[in-house]
């Protein structure tokens, strides 16, 4: 097998590396934890820990990586609260600050239908971040589901 070179890709998710708290805006606060290591110079791995709207604990984890052979950013999401399994397909903006992660799962309406949902990673500094989350409506048109910013503790 020919030895792989990590890419400027790679080295893009290496930023996320470390440990973050977080605040969740919008009318539900929410906030928490998260550990992001790093798995080889390839992968990174997210371990998520947070408290409920309307109380309980909840835990997430993430692996986000990049395919050269496809050009995108792949990886998967899973949280405590449901049963389903994200997969992700992205892609990093121009300005090389934003990482957009697109993923199709069952409508958040209850209603039985699949709907498409983007997660967006923008890094504002080392140690700062912002992440929104976002659904298409039925219209067609990108609908905002959360936002949160993200503080670098280590």
């Amino acid at each position: 097998m020919q030895a792989i070179e990590p890419q400027a890709q790679h080295a893009w998710l290496q930023k996320l590396v470390g440990e973050w708290t977080y605040e969740v805006g919008g009318e539900e606060k929410m906030s928490g934890k998260e550990i992001i290591r790093p798995l080889g110079p390839f992968w990174i791995v997210g371990e998520s820990e947070f408290t409920m709207p309307g109380g309980g604990q909840g835990s997430a984890r993430i692996t986000v990586g990049f395919d050269p052979q496809k050009g995108r950013f792949v990886g998967t999401w899973v949280g405590s609260m449901m049963t389903y399994l994200w997969v992700y397909d992205g892609e990093l903006d121009a300005s090389g600050r934003v990482l957009t992660l697109a993923a199709d799962g069952p409508s958040m309406t209850g209603d039985g239908k699949t709907a498409s949902y983007e997660d967006i990673i923008e890094m504002v500094s080392d140690d700062h971040r912002l992440f929104r989350a976002r659904v298409r409506g039925e219209d067609g048109e990108w609908q905002p589901m959360m936002s949160a910013d993200y503080r670098r503790v280590r």
